[in-house]
């Protein structure tokens, strides 16, 4: 086991507290983009997880870029989180979704990192006022909260909450655009963000239309994967609709489809109850829709079709795709400054 460097300004040094699913997505998001890793998890298993998620990422990431990627980093596992935050100059916090359990891995944060450490949060429902409680530092903490796959995903909703340091926000977004994501900043704080908001509508209706036996998980994903979720892909909610409302844009979609709201289609603020029944009904109708694939084949077919989607928006410089060239852009200042250095050396 290797010793954690010291933090310099030439150090790309990150931490990552936790190896589940986000916290490996997080890993390989780095080590690919040439940082050093410094991993601490008390799960015996974490390695062979993320092993398996940085398999996934080495096969796919690498095909969304122009030009061949940085050298990869190293990796370290840890004994401690205080091992693990030593030199970093970014520190993220990927543990269970308990406030308690998150609390008291801040407390650990705190005693061992660097003060100019930027500590992000994965949480997707827990807001910044939440984490800050109790904190030395506090314009040091953000939300950071990523989307699966996080090595593919560009997006990560970079949450301050009221206690905002510009200088801490300039230096969280740039260092997250430095290995090619899109901060969002969001500027209110509210539970679950934005895209959770979004996401928690569609899955309470998805829950009701099941339990009344009125469509299939698989029929469900197929409303959305061959319809409205390709126009989200490139386009979002608002600009589709705006080309719904035609030459008058977005005020006459407004008058044309608004009074349909009034309509009683949804039950977005009633939840069915799981009782074992329902949830037996969605698990058997999720084994008959995927259940001849293993997870792994699941992630790679995801992963392959993200990059063919990815990759088709660069062609057309738009939406993510136009991320991504910028992306390819800095890569190739970077390589090309790091030859200069080389040369002159």
């Amino acid at each position: 086991m290797s010793t954690p460097v010291a933090a310099d300004a030439q150090n790309k040094v990150a931490a990552i507290i936790g190896g589940g699913v986000i916290g490996g997505g997080w890993v390989a998001r780095f080590l690919l983009h040439g940082w050093r890793v410094q991993v601490y998890d008390q799960d015996l298993s974490a390695k062979n997880k993320i092993k398996a998620v940085l398999e996934n990422a080495r096969a796919s990431l690498p095909k969304l870029c122009a030009d061949a990627m940085p050298a990869e980093g190293e990796l370290i596992f840890c004994d401690s989180i205080a091992l693990a935050v030593t030199g970093a100059i970014w520190i993220q916090e990927s543990v269970p979704e308990r406030l308690d359990i998150k609390q008291t891995v801040f407390d650990e944060i705190e005693t061992s990192a660097s003060t100019d450490a930027i500590i992000g949060s994965s949480t997707s429902g827990f807001m910044p006022s939440e984490l800050k409680s109790g904190r030395k530092h506090p314009d040091r903490f953000f939300v950071a909260h990523p989307f699966n796959p996080v090595y593919l995903l560009p997006l990560v909703e970079l949450v301050p909450g009221e206690q905002v340091n510009a200088d801490k926000l300039n230096h969280a977004q740039n260092i997250l655009e430095a290995i090619g994501m899109k901060p969002l900043h969001v500027r209110a704080e509210m539970p679950a963000h934005i895209a959770d908001r979004f996401l928690e509508a569609v899955w309470r209706e998805a829950l009701w239309m099941i339990k009344e036996d009125q469509a299939t998980t698989q029929e469900i994903d197929d409303a959305i994967r061959y319809g409205f979720g390709l126009r989200w892909a490139q386009m979002g909610l608002f600009e589709t609709y705006r080309i719904a409302g035609g030459e008058a844009g977005m005020a006459h979609f407004i008058a044309q489809f608004g009074p349909c709201l009034e309509w009683p289609w949804t039950k977005l603020m009633d939840v069915p109850e799981l009782t074992d029944e329902l949830v037996e009904k969605i698990a058997s109708q999720s084994d008959a829709q995927s259940g001849q694939h293993s997870i792994r084949e699941l992630e790679r077919i995801r992963d392959n079709n993200l990059v063919d989607i990815l990759c088709a928006q660069k062609n057309r410089n738009w939406g993510a795709g136009e991320l991504l060239n910028k992306h390819d852009k800095r890569l190739a200042e970077l390589k090309a400054a790091g030859n200069q250095q080389s040369a002159a050396e």
